[in-house]
């Protein structure tokens, strides 16, 4: 494709050398760079782009997308100037694919917590009505039925595209992705064209990123503001930001609650650790999702389903089949009674529900609570989650997350600090995570509730910048069995 062509849709801000470079690829890492080539130099977190630009030339780039130019320009090289080099990322990315966005429905899903429940839980609705869909999830990214694995909540905007354009190739004619604040703040999202956008919540989460709550709320809300009038938008209003979210959005936007009057609303009936019963348009539907905090994902799921033109009793019919995304509030029984509940909860808030849906069911005194906090992230948040384990559990186990580059001592260290000397005295501080896990089984009585909460669906644990296996199902499944 003609570089001419590809830039015809940014503001570009100068150029030197030819427009007219025949363009095969994309990329913005040095490492990777193949004959003509599109390079973007981008300023990331911990390296700058710019810096790789004679790296990529020397490996085949022949065109430069940048911020600034370099110091000497190589005379067969053509170099782009631009504000923001990813957005232009972004744009032209999707230019490249042959907008591959605009060729299928795709709605996005963005806050703190039910991003991937409700992203996912669509995914499967439209399946199982009879269309093809992809997926763009934490858990895993679908090409129709083709699982294939994910290192970012959303990812990068040369790969989004890519990965649209085969989801248009499969014939899918739906696209189902959770957009993070990264993504937003990044521009890697930029040229996309959305269909719809929801909006779950927004509590604290990633502010060693954004630096305030404000930076972080305006993140979530530009997501809104850039969708286009034929979009359709729904925001839940019982969260205190959900209509700021809309503030300045030009979709068509509708409302969901539990609690508030709104164009979609919900009332839990039943419930309990096989599902709860929900009354959804004053019609009555069981569903296998358990928790508030599911009522709210499958309320979002069952008005996205409507917007997107699926009859009401269609839409219920569906939402009663579907099972819950995988590490969400995911239960396992023992021989003796006792349930273990996996779930991906690493924020105050979606501690603090998951907690307070299980105590709805059974007292707080059956609750063993393992949790821990991620290293090299929000270290505010520590003795917020410990304090919510140790005050809401009959027994709190703090322990080991993903460390990353952190010594696991210095996390729970922090942790701690939000503990009271009340709180202190039903706590155990056990940093080896298999050994957290297997104390609070051996702990658990007959009807006791054990909560390991924090990695939900993840297959590893990240220590020094290595990912090694570790699967909170497989251990809690493998020490039940050898329950006698």
């Amino acid at each position: 494709m003609k570089l001419l062509e590809l830039i015809s849709k940014i503001k570009v801000s100068e150029i030197a050398g030819s427009n007219d470079a025949n363009i095969c690829s994309l990329g913005f890492d040095s490492r990777n760079v193949c004959a003509n080539q599109l390079f973007f130099a981008v300023a990331g977190t911990n390296t700058d782009g710019h810096h790789f630009i004679d790296d990529a030339i020397r490996q085949g780039a022949t065109a430069i997308v940048c911020e600034h130019f370099p110091e000497t320009l190589n005379e067969k090289t053509s170099y782009i100037k631009v504000d923001n080099s990813n957005a232009a990322m972004g744009i032209i990315a999707s230019e490249f694919y042959g907008n591959p966005s605009s060729k299928l429905k795709l709605v996005g899903i963005t806050g703190t917590n039910g991003k991937t429940t409700t992203a996912t839980l669509l995914y499967r609705l439209i399946k199982n009505y009879g269309y093809r869909a992809g997926l763009i999830s934490t858990i895993a990214n679908y090409i129709d039925n083709q699982k294939i694995e994910t290192t970012h909540t959303t990812p990068d905007a040369i790969r989004l595209n890519e990965l649209i354009c085969k989801m248009v190739e499969a014939g899918c004619d739906y696209c189902f992705m959770e957009v993070s604040s990264h993504s937003v703040v990044q521009e890697r999202i930029a040229g996309l064209t959305f269909a719809g956008g929801i909006f779950s919540n927004i509590t604290r989460d990633h502010l060693d990123y954004h630096g305030s709550f404000e930076e972080y709320i305006k993140a979530k809300k530009k997501f809104f503001d850039n969708l286009p009038a034929s979009a359709f938008a729904l925001t839940n209003i019982d969260d205190r930001n959900g209509k700021v979210m809309m503030q300045n959005t030009k979709a068509k936007y509708k409302t969901y609650a539990l609690k508030k009057i709104a164009d979609y609303k919900c009332k839990i009936l039943e419930l309990g650790f096989t599902g709860m019963l929900l009354n959804i348009d004053n019609m009555d539907v069981w569903t296998k999702c358990i928790g508030v905090f599911n009522a709210y994902n499958l309320l979002a799921v069952y008005a996205a389903a409507r917007e997107l033109g699926i009859e009401k009793n269609e839409a219920l019919r569906l939402l009663s089949d579907l099972n819950p995304a995988a590490g969400r509030f995911e239960c396992i029984r023992a021989n003796n009674n006792v349930t273990a509940i996996i779930d991906y909860a690493h924020t105050p808030d979606a501690l603090e529900n998951v907690i307070a849906t299980i105590t709805e069911i059974c007292s707080k005194k059956q609750l063993i609570t393992v949790v821990g906090c991620g290293g090299n992230r929000d270290r505010g948040k520590r003795p917020i989650m410990a304090k919510i384990a140790g005050e809401n559990s009959g027994l709190a186990i703090l322990t080991s997350d993903n460390p990353r580059n952190e010594k696991p001592e210095d996390i729970l260290k922090d942790m701690c600090e939000g503990l009271t000397p009340a709180c202190l005295k039903k706590t155990l501080i056990i940093a080896d995570r298999r050994e957290a896990i297997r104390t609070a089984v051996m702990m658990a009585k007959p009807d006791s509730v054990i909560l390991v909460a924090g990695k939900g669906h993840e297959s590893y644990q990240e220590i020094n910048g290595v990912r090694n296996h570790f699967s909170d199902r497989e251990i809690i499944n493998e020490i039940f069995n050898n329950i006698k």
